[in-house]
């Protein structure tokens, strides 16, 4: 499948104070969610995945595009509300007709709309630590080799054109110096929001096609993109344990430069993670 400064158990807050009892973030070994504090605009974090039955994907209809409407961030907004948290044994839906929760149903509309407009914030540049931001989607045409898949059809579609379509991976590209709590890059050297150092980070891919290339595809695409800003420097985190992710990020030209210690990892009640680098300056980089 995103270096930190002194932090007080004061100046830490729950992401979500309100939260129902049975919602669940996925904290599975492999693929941990971090905390977010909602309330400070922060990105979602990292790849998270359930057992689910894959389709095959034919990679020919896959579009892999930096996104370009609101309806499309909104897809992608979705998808990854619908990833990285668990609802107990609930359908995740925003009209609530398979839910049988209310409490439920406006939460899930309350991660979605405080993420969306997050997100919207850090793309127009109305956060100034951040000087360049770009959400980059996978997407799929809505067509009958997704019929299988009808709750993510339904949750991340989006129209563009007059052509319904599908989000089905998501990732974040930011230009900026450092991402709030987390382990920062030493290269190239600077603190400011002009440094030429980026990271990616939220990135998810349905579960419904995994291991069909999707996360290669938009780390393809992230790298194009960093490398049109003039970005020297891109960097990942990933937790210590998610292998698969890490073999997916060293396929992509990444290496290690550094890891979390232990104590922050307790401190923020997180699994510990690695940052990984990748020159782009090099033209083996993919």
């Amino acid at each position: 499948m995103v270096a930190t400064a002194a932090l007080s158990s004061s100046s830490v807050q729950l992401p979500f104070p309100d939260q129902p009892p049975n919602i669940h973030r996925n904290y599975t070994p492999c693929h941990p969610l971090l905390h977010r504090k909602i309330n400070r605009g922060r990105p979602f974090r990292s790849i998270s995945t359930s057992s689910c039955e894959t389709l095959t994907l034919d990679r020919t209809t896959l579009s892999v595009e930096e996104s370009a409407s609101d309806d499309e961030l909104s897809a992608a907004v979705r998808l990854r509300v619908r990833s990285f948290y668990q609802f107990g044994d609930s359908t995740y839906a925003f009209d609530g007709s398979n839910l049988s929760d209310p409490i439920l149903i406006d939460h899930k509309r309350y991660l979605t709309e405080r993420e969306l407009e997050a997100l919207k914030d850090r793309i127009a540049g109305r956060r100034k630590e951040f000087k360049m931001v770009t959400c980059i989607n996978a997407t799929l045409p809505l067509s009958g080799s997704l019929s299988s898949a009808s709750d993510l059809c339904s949750v991340c579609k989006y129209s563009v054109d007059g052509e319904d379509r599908v989000v089905v991976g998501t990732l974040d590209l930011n230009q900026c110096a450092r991402l709030a709590d987390e382990i920062i890059g030493k290269r190239p050297e600077g603190t400011g929001a002009d440094v030429t150092r980026a990271y990616i980070c939220n990135v998810c891919v349905a579960k419904e096609l995994h291991r069909n290339g999707v996360g290669y595809a938009l780390l393809v695409k992230s790298i194009k993109v960093a490398r049109e800003w003039g970005i020297t420097d891109l960097y990942v985190h990933v937790a210590v344990d998610n292998e698969a992710a890490r073999k997916l990020y060293m396929k992509s030209g990444f290496v290690y430069e550094n890891e979390e210690p232990a104590w922050q990892a307790r401190f923020l009640g997180r699994p510990r993670r690695y940052l990984l680098w990748a020159d782009l300056t090099q033209t083996n980089n993919l």
